[in-house]
C-alpha cells in the first residue's frame, strides 16, 4: 500500500467500454476495492446498495455517454440522493466525469448541472487521473 495513501478508498467505475473499465480498474486497484457498473442505472444502484451498507464510496469514475442513463443524468440522481439523506459540500462522494468529448459545453455541463468534481479526456492517463485524485484531496 501506498504511504501516502491514509487507507483503501472505496471506488465506483461507471463505464460501458470494456477495454476503458480495464484501463481503469488496472490504475485504481492499488488505491482501493472497485466496483463496476456498465451503465448508469447500474450506478444510482450501486450507489444506493452503498450506502445503505454503510459502506459509501469515495470515488466515483463515471463515462459520460452510456446507454440508458448517461453519466451527466446519472450524476444528477447521484447527487439528489446524497441531498435527501443530507450529505452536501466537501461530504458529497467525489466523482471525476470521463469523456471523448472535450468541447466547452460538455464540460460545462458535467460541472454546473451535476456537479462533477472534475474532468478527464479520453484517452486515460495514469498520471492525468491519480494528479487529479490528488487534487481533489483523495490522496496526499
Amino acid at each position: 500500500m501506498p504511504s501516502e495513501q491514509r487507507s483503501k478508498l472505496k471506488i465506483l467505475i461507471v463505464e460501458d467500454d470494456f477495454m476503458v473499465r480495464q484501463i481503469l480498474r488496472d490504475i485504481l486497484e492499488e488505491y482501493g476495492v472497485i466496483d463496476i457498473a456498465v451503465n448508469g442505472e447500474e450506478a444510482i444502484q450501486a450507489f444506493r446498495v452503498a450506502w445503505r451498507k454503510d459502506e459509501p464510496y469515495d470515488l466515483i469514475c463515471m463515462d459520460i455517454m452510456m446507454p440508458i442513463i448517461d453519466g451527466n443524468e446519472t450524476l444528477i440522481k447521484i447527487r439528489e440522493i446524497e441531498l435527501s439523506i443530507g450529505i452536501i459540500g466537501s461530504n458529497e462522494v467525489k466523482v471525476i466525469m470521463i469523456s471523448a468529448l472535450d468541447d466547452a459545453k460538455t464540460v460545462v455541463k458535467a460541472y454546473s448541472r451535476g456537479g462533477a468534481t472534475s474532468y478527464i479526456v479520453k484517452p486515460i492517463e495514469k498520471e492525468r487521473l491519480i494528479n487529479e485524485m490528488r487534487v481533489i484531496g483523495l490522496l496526499a
